[in-house]
């Protein structure tokens, strides 16, 4: 299966050559080229969520937003129609009280962050899987910690439909080898499949520091085939100031018994 961990860069209207509205036949174009089974988008919007749900014909996209009206910025799903089968969805925010809407821990910005969860059932295969798709703190390095060792632990210990692989993707704002992200070594059982991809956030390369902040970890029998970013640009048009990663991902879980 193809998945892809893709910022999609908040439609802000000042990025000039790169405002969303000229970056969107870019996106839909390769989109169609690669035919991914799950994009996982950061910084959605709710009129870019509509915008995609209008234009991903071929997908379904849920999320909701992290503030507590569930508006402002989605980590939206967006999955195949044909292939996958949701069996399970839910939203949580990074804090100490998830199920609170716009809930923060104390030591990050003033920004809300959300993991949205999904079960799925293959249906060409009848594999299941779990996927968290998540955007952690851009200021606060205790925050991006505690946020990522909660999503973690709440994946390792979740049974729902038994011990399935375990797909987690998403914008870390962190690199692969900074203090908060060695939390990732209390848990060996997760692999960081795109540890060594470069850079991953350009910032559409106009003086902005560029980092490897874009993930896809995987846990239980997942091996990767290929791993790619998507570096399309036109005339200096990117598809967002992050290039998608691509990773072809092979799930070896058992089918579901038959009843």
């Amino acid at each position: 299966m193809k998945f892809v961990t893709f910022n999609i860069r908040y439609d802000c209207g000042f990025d000039g050559e790169n405002n969303f509205d000229f970056r969107k036949p870019l996106i839909l174009r390769k989109i169609e080229q690669e035919k991914p089974d799950i994009l996982c988008f950061q910084e959605v919007l709710p009129h870019v969520a509509v915008w995609l749900k209008e234009n991903l014909t071929d997908y379904y996209v849920i999320g909701c937003g992290r503030s507590v009206s569930l508006r402002d910025e989605q980590s939206a799903i967006a999955y195949r129609k044909e292939r996958m089968n949701l069996m399970k969805m839910e939203s949580c925010w990074l804090s100490e009280t998830p199920t609170v809407p716009g809930s923060r821990y104390p030591e990050q910005s003033v920004c809300p962050r959300i993991c949205t969860e999904a079960v799925f059932e293959d249906m060409q295969t009848r594999q299941v899987f779990r996927v968290a798709n998540a955007h952690l703190d851009n200021a606060g390095q205790l925050a991006r910690k505690l946020a990522l060792e909660q999503i973690l632990k709440k994946v390792a210990a979740d049974s729902f439909f038994g011990d399935v692989p375990v797909i987690i993707t998403g914008d870390f704002n962190m690199e692969p080898d900074w203090e908060e992200m060695q939390v990732l070594k209390e848990y060996p059982e997760f692999v960081n499949q795109t540890e060594h991809i470069g850079v991953t956030y350009h910032g559409y390369w106009k003086g902005n520091e560029q980092t490897s902040i874009d993930f896809v970890i995987t846990r239980g029998p997942v091996s990767c085939r290929h791993l790619e970013k998507w570096e399309e640009q036109e005339d200096g048009v990117y598809l967002s100031d992050h290039y998608p990663v691509c990773a072809e991902l092979v799930l070896e879980n058992e089918a579901m018994g038959e009843d």
